[in-house]
């Protein structure tokens, strides 16, 4: 068991942190980011090393395949981790940004200028990434940041800060602005999410299970999501070349992370021409389909040799996070939008249609944090919206929506400016 005092110790060095990091000047961080970028490939083989010591823990201890998929790192996720770091780096420095100015009748100058958060907590699972992600995001906005990853990824995580704290020695920046807490013990989340006062915001990235835990303990404030039931609706006007390929993206690409697809809504009048041609593309990339019976009395009589399955009551509504997806027919666009506001998770939706008017009406009344038309839900990404990364995605209103990058880890103070106003 670790020590109250533990934590309190890296909270009290990343609160030290924060006034020199609130006077870095945009040049100072932006080389920062540019060093742990550079690092990164010559401690490439570091990191692969650490990373390979969890992915056997991992196997051994049961893992499965969608969570074994978010803990791997490979030469390729390095690389693009380095990339991300340099786009952070290349984007507009927020803090001190000029959000709104104007003159009052009494003469009062009035503005609103963009701050840091101050210390930021990020809880998360298995993906090793999210250590860097996090990190670069926290420094270019000026939030110091405490890291509590799982046990699953302990030395990937260790190793990859272990390139932050080097590149921020290098640049003569705190080093104690960014710690990580390497101990397993579960007891730390619960501290760390109770930490009124000095903790100012706490973003937890993972299962339902962890996500609810910070919901009902946190007395800190907390932006959740990352839990994403995604639907894309296929239109009785869609282009169905078109709607195969990005339903098969959405689904296939990358079926382990929150943005992938979990249902298909089609329209009946489209319905019989569509669904054979998706089992035919999915029997060929290993996707389980869990049909309402009248999809499933559809595949039934095309014969195709595709991997297919009644749904149960709760594979509507369910994040997959495999190679499985629900399939339903529904009459009509209100049906669709009537089934998402059900079963979704606020997080991405899709519509795949060539009617404007049914575009128009499903971004106007479909709730989620993200709405496509004619696009896979796979781009809800901090890197993918020009972000450079994320710290994670929002399903909330309050106080920011969808991927958290830069301006969402600041706040705003007023700034006024008098020649001796006085208030009668």
């Amino acid at each position: 068991m670790v020590e109250t005092a533990t934590l309190a110790s890296l909270i009290r060095d990343c609160r030290r942190a924060l006034p020199a990091l609130a006077g870095l000047d945009s040049a100072v961080k932006v080389g920062a980011l540019q060093r742990i970028a550079d690092l990164l490939e010559p401690k490439r083989d570091a990191i692969l090393s650490a990373n390979a010591r969890d992915m056997d823990d991992a196997r051994a201890g049961g893992m499965d395949s969608a969570m074994l998929d978010r803990l791997l790192l490979t030469p390729e996720r390095i690389a693009g981790m380095a990339a991300d770091v340099r786009h952070v780096a290349s984007l507009p420095d927020p803090i001190g940004e000029e959000i709104e100015a104007r003159t009052l009748p009494n003469g009062l100058q009035l503005s609103r200028r963009r701050v840091p958060l101050g210390l930021i907590g990020v809880v998360y699972e298995s993906r090793p990434n999210v250590t860097v992600d996090v990190s670069v995001l926290c420094l270019m906005s000026c939030n110091a940041v405490i890291l509590r990853g799982g046990k699953e990824a302990r030395r990937s995580s260790e190793a990859l800060a272990e390139v932050i704290r080097a590149a921020l020695r290098d640049c003569d920046m705190p080093e104690s602005a960014v710690q990580i807490i390497a101990d397993p013990d579960r007891s730390l989340v619960l501290e760390m999410i109770r930490a009124r006062g000095e903790i100012d915001l706490v973003v937890p990235r993972g299962g339902s299970r962890l996500i609810e835990f910070v919901r009902e303990n946190a007395q800190v404030p907390v932006v959740t999501g990352g839990i994403g039931v995604c639907h894309t609706f296929v239109d009785r006007d869609a282009d169905l070349v078109m709607a195969l390929e990005i339903v098969n993206n959405a689904k296939t690409r990358r079926p382990t992370i929150c943005n992938a697809l979990d249902t298909v809504l089609v329209d009946r009048s489209i319905a019989g021409s569509f669904l054979p041609a998706l089992a035919e593309r999915w029997s060929e990339a290993g996707v389980e389909m869990r049909c309402c019976p009248e999809s499933a009395a559809i595949l039934d009589s095309a014969a195709l040799p595709a991997r297919y399955s009644l749904a149960k009551p709760d594979d509507f509504g369910r994040e997959f996070l495999s190679l499985r997806a629900a399939i339903k027919i529904v009459d009509d666009l209100d049906e669709a939008i009537g089934h998402i506001e059900t079963f979704g998770s606020g997080h991405s939706e899709a519509i795949v249609t060539e009617s404007p008017d049914a575009a128009n009406a499903f971004v106007n009344r479909v709730d989620a944090a993200a709405v496509y038309v004619n696009a896979s839900t796979q781009f809800t990404d901090g890197g993918q919206f020009g972000l450079g990364a994320e710290v994670g995605i929002s399903t909330q209103k309050f106080h920011a929506r969808g991927p958290l990058g830069l301006r969402e880890l600041t706040s705003y103070k007023w700034v006024v400016r008098g020649s001796g106003q006085i208030r009668s």
